[in-house]
């Protein structure tokens, strides 16, 4: 480093340093890369169009827009929807038409962290993408779907870019120490064991990877040119893993979460259950989830999931964290192996649905109070047959449901667990109901 105060180099970050300059050097995304595939074909032809890049971070979703650019012989103007507004918005855009005017030049404009952009600073950018002013590259870890305007996702296309393999992860790290050792003169070499540590905490995040070796290089003592997993392990402090609480990631674990439970695998239940608390989500959130699937998709099959369930959320709430979490690990297992129906979720949600479409269906007068003298007047109650005082303690043939659904069956259990025993019952029940009507 110069040691003139006037031309003394800027301090630049390794996975700055590294970040590629062409597709050849580009690791990853090759279900979007590879020779062939749509995208490359488009950044071969130096023609690109209007993108979404979805992703989680570190995976070369800015890189990348910079090497469309490169190959399209596109001014790059890049703004952060974190730090800018419309001000922002309409400055970029200036320099754009400025290109355009003055040089003939397209504009791609990069915008990261389009989706925190609110409804209307989306919209701004929306005449400059229609008339070819800008080529829009918006870069983005949420969901579309949910975070952009159905206007600026109708002009662009989304391209799904995953976390970089254990394999790229590697690669990267093995093919920076040069680079590394340049700017601190030294000969460094990282052993086995701590690459595949590295490669691990970065979780997919190339730049990770790349500042936790920056600063683990620094701490490899000046006697010794290997950097091995005892000094990587004092950086690893923090938690690594992708989680973002009420996220894109959120989601798609609770998903996954609830689907293995449906799915009766109590492994991969237990492992989506860990990943969340280990990422922080509030224990007592996924206690609430757990109550839902015991309802949902156990039911009458099992009603003690219900109730092991409820336990584990208060013991939850009663320990706290960490030792009230075991709870819950005890409830998903359980969850998991339980006989399984959705009988009752589908019943209820056949009643709501004649609810909400029938016109409000009176109730029987033979079901009516008649508290006063009036109701009784009017033969509220009138008839009534009192279970109790029937064979059986059952009114056989009695009308509960409003004269407009007399015949309608919602509930039909499985035969599955608990819920063969009620459908015997309720065969039966239903026989003494149909041989008391053909009686009358």
């Amino acid at each position: 480093m110069s040691t003139d105060l006037f031309t003394q180099e800027v301090y630049q970050p390794l996975a700055s340093k590294r970040r590629p300059q062409s597709l050849s050097d580009f690791l990853g995304q090759q279900h979007i890369l590879s020779q062939g595939k749509p995208l490359r074909e488009t950044i071969n032809s130096g023609l690109p169009h209007s993108m979404i890049l979805w992703g989680p971070p570190g995976v070369g979703k800015t890189t990348l827009a910079k090497i469309i650019a490169q190959a399209a012989d596109a001014h790059f103007e890049s703004i952060s929807a974190v730090l800018s507004g419309v001000k922002e918005i309409r400055a970029a855009i200036s320099i754009a038409q400025q290109q355009r005017d003055a040089h003939g030049r397209k504009t791609l404009l990069f915008v990261d962290e389009v989706h925190r952009f609110n409804k209307s600073q989306q919209d701004a950018f929306l005449p400059y993408v229609e008339d070819g002013t800008v080529i829009f590259i918006g870069a983005t870890t949420e969901n579309p779907s949910f975070e952009l305007n159905n206007a600026l996702l109708s002009r662009c296309r989304i391209y799904v870019l995953k976390g970089l393999t254990l394999d790229d992860i590697k690669n990267i790290v093995t093919h920076s120490l040069p680079e590394l050792n340049a700017n601190n003169n030294s000969t460094l070499t990282i052993e086995e064991k701590a690459l595949e540590l590295l490669a691990n905490a970065a979780d997919g995040d190339a730049r990770r990877a790349l500042n936790l070796l920056e600063i683990a290089a620094d701490l490899v003592p000046d006697d010794s040119s290997v950097l091995n997993s005892d000094i990587l392990q004092q950086v690893l402090v923090g938690d690594n893993r992708r989680f973002d609480n009420k996220g894109e990631y959120f989601y798609d674990q609770i998903s996954a979460l609830h689907k293995s439970i449906r799915g009766s695998d109590p492994d991969a239940s237990l492992y989506w259950l860990c990943r969340m608390l280990d990422g922080g989500c509030d224990p007592l959130y996924i206690a609430r989830r757990l109550v839902r699937i015991a309802s949902e998709d156990i039911g009458n099959a099992d009603p003690r999931a219900l109730e092991i369930t409820l336990n584990a959320w208060n013991a939850d709430e009663r320990r706290g964290s960490p030792e009230g979490e075991l709870s819950l690990a005890q409830a998903v297992v359980y969850l998991a192996i339980a006989a399984k129906s959705n009988a009752v979720y589908t019943a209820y949600k056949a009643v709501m649905a004649d609810i909400r479409s029938m016109p409000s269906c009176e109730v029987p007068i033979h079901l009516r109070n008649a508290p006063t003298k009036l109701m009784k007047q009017l033969d509220y109650g009138k008839d009534y047959r009192y279970a109790h005082n029937e064979e059986g303690g059952n009114a056989a043939a009695e009308r509960y449901l409003p004269e407009e659904l007399k015949d309608k069956q919602y509930y039909f259990p499985t035969d599955r667990g608990l819920e063969v025993k009620i459908a015997e019952k309720l065969t039966y029940l239903r026989s003494l109901d149909k041989k008391m009507k053909s009686e009358k």
